[in-house]
C-alpha cells in the first residue's frame, strides 16, 4: 500500500512561536477557524437545546432524551461517515454536510418563532443533527495531513484539539450570557450565525481527495475499517489504549455535582470551579501537547500522561482540601486532553491517506460509547460513595496501562518504528 500524497502542498510563509508552528498554513488558518466557529456554535445549541426541552416539558427525563436523541446517530453513523470521507473530495463533503446541519437549525428557528415546537420535533430535529455531525470532525481531520505533512501533523492536531476545547469551554458560557440579554430564541439565531461562519470559512479550503477512489461498496468500505484494524497492530493497540481513559473520564464529570454538594459541601458555586477546571486543563493539555509534537517521543507521552491522569484522579477522589481538589482536577484534566491528543495524531500518521476518513471516525465512535462508563460507576458508587468509587477505578486504569505497557513490546518500540518512518520519508 503506497504512502499518502498530498493534495495541497504545505506552505509556511512566516515563521510562528513555538507550539504554533502549523498556523503559519494558510489554509490550516482556515480549517482552525472553521473548528473554532463550528464548536462555538454547537456547543451553544447544545445548551439552548435542552433548555427549550426543560420549557416545554419540566422534566429532568426529557433532559436526558435529547442528550441521547444526539448520541444514538453519531455512534452508529459513524461507521458509515468514515467510509464515505474516505470515497469523495472532502471539501465538498463538509460544505454539504454543513449545510445541511444549518438547514436543521433554520427549520428548528422558524418553529421556535411560529410558536410550533413540540418535544417530538425537538427530539427529530436533535437526531437528524447527531447524524450529521459524525461527518464534520472526521472530515476536517482526514484533511489536515495533506495541509501540513507529516512532520507539523502532531502539533496541527493538537491545536485542532485545543481550539474545540475553547468551544467546549466557552461556547455554553456565551450562550448562558447571551440569553438573558437576547432571549433564548436570540441565543439561539447566534449558534445559527456562527454555523453559517464555519460554513464559509470552509470554501477558503484545499480540495482534498483519498489517495485512490475506492471501487467496492459502501458496506465494503465500512467492513474494510474493521479489516484494516485488525491487520494493522500498531494502530489497534493505540485505539485500545486510548478506550480506558475515556470510560473514565465522563463519569467523572458526572459525579462532580456530587463531588461539590456532598463530599465539599461548595453548592453550585463551587461546581462551577471544578467545571472551570476541567475545561482549563482540556485547553492546556492541548497547547501542551502542541509544543511537545514534534518530538520522537509521542508514544512514551501517550503512556505516561494515561498513568499521571489516573494518579491526579485519584488523589482528586480523596483530597480533604476543596482548594487542593481544583489544581489535582486541573492536572488530571491536562493529562487526559494530552492523552486523548496523542492517542488521535498517532492514529493519523500511522494511518494511511485512504483510510484517514475512517480511523477518525473509529475515534469518534469510540468517544460516542463513553457514556457506557457511567453506568458501573454510578452503580458502584451507590454501594460504596463516589469517593472511592473514583479512587478504585483509577487504580483499574493503573494496572490496564501498565499491562499494555508490560504485555505489548509493539507499544513500546512503537516511537522508534514512526522516527524511522519520518527519516525515510524526508529522504
Amino acid at each position: 500500500m503506497s504512502e499518502p500524497t498530498f493534495t495541497s502542498a504545505p506552505a509556511h510563509p512566516h515563521r510562528m512561536p513555538k507550539g504554533f508552528e502549523s498556523l503559519a498554513n494558510v489554509p490550516y488558518r482556515w480549517l482552525i477557524g472553521s473548528v473554532l466557529s463550528f464548536m462555538l456554535g454547537m456547543q451553544g445549541q447544545l445548551l439552548v437545546r435542552s433548555l427549550l426541552a426543560w420549557e416545554i416539558t419540566r422534566s429532568e427525563l426529557a433532559l436526558g432524551y435529547v442528550n441521547l436523541a444526539a448520541a444514538l446517530p453519531m455512534v452508529a453513523m459513524s461507521f458509515v461517515a468514515g467510509a464515505i470521507v474516505d470515497r469523495v473530495e472532502r471539501k465538498r463533503l463538509l460544505m454539504v454536510t454543513q449545510t445541511l446541519i444549518m438547514a436543521n437549525e433554520l427549520l428548528l428557528l422558524t418553529l421556535i418563532l411560529l410558536h410550533q415546537l413540540t418535544f417530538p420535533l425537538l427530539l427529530v430535529s436533535t437526531f437528524l443533527m447527531g447524524m450529521m455531525f459524525p461527518f464534520v470532525m472526521p472530515t476536517r481531520a482526514a484533511m489536515i495531513y495533506g495541509m501540513v505533512g507529516r512532520e507539523l501533523l502532531g502539533n496541527a492536531m493538537a491545536l485542532q484539539s485545543a481550539t474545540m476545547n475553547v468551544g467546549r469551554f466557552i461556547g455554553p458560557a456565551m450562550m448562558g450570557m447571551l440569553i438573558p440579554w437576547l432571549t433564548l430564541t436570540g441565543a439561539y439565531a447566534v449558534a445559527i450565525f456562527l454555523h453559517g461562519v464555519a460554513t464559509i470559512t470552509t470554501f477558503m479550503l484545499p480540495r482534498s481527495l483519498p489517495d485512490q477512489k475506492s471501487k467496492k461498496s459502501l458496506l465494503a468500505d465500512m467492513t474494510y475499517t474493521f479489516t484494516y484494524i485488525g491487520q494493522n497492530r500498531p494502530i489497534r493497540l493505540v485505539i485500545l489504549f486510548g478506550i480506558p481513559p475515556l470510560l473514565l473520564t465522563l463519569p467523572v464529570h458526572s459525579m462532580l455535582v456530587v463531588f461539590a454538594t456532598d463530599v465539599w459541601k461548595v453548592g453550585e458555586n463551587g461546581l462551577g470551579m471544578l467545571m472551570a477546571m476541567v475545561g482549563a486543563g482540556g485547553i492546556t493539555g492541548a497547547l501542551t501537547v502542541a509544543r511537545l509534537s514534534s518530538g520522537k517521543y509521542r508514544t512514551r507521552w501517550m503512556m505516561c500522561s494515561a498513568v499521571l491522569f489516573g494518579c491526579f484522579l485519584a488523589a482528586f477522589s480523596l483530597s480533604p482540601y476543596f482548594w487542593l481538589a481544583l489544581i489535582l482536577l486541573l492536572c488530571a484534566n491536562m493529562m487526559a486532553d494530552m492523552q486523548q491528543t496523542m492517542n488521535t495524531t498517532i492514529v493519523q500518521m500511522l494511518a494511511h491517506n485512504e483510510v484517514r476518513g475512517r480511523m477518525s471516525s473509529m475515534l469518534m465512535m469510540s468517544l460516542g460509547l463513553t457514556p457506557l462508563g457511567v453506568l458501573p460507576v454510578a452503580f458502584a458508587a451507590e454501594h460504596f460513595g463516589v469517593p472511592y468509587t473514583i479512587f478504585g477505578a483509577c487504580l483499574i486504569l493503573l494496572t490496564i496501562v501498565a499491562l499494555f505497557y508490560l504485555l505489548s513490546p509493539t507499544l513500546r518500540k512503537l516511537d522508534a518504528r514512526m522516527a524511522t518512518e519520518s527519516e525515510y520519508e524526508t529522504l
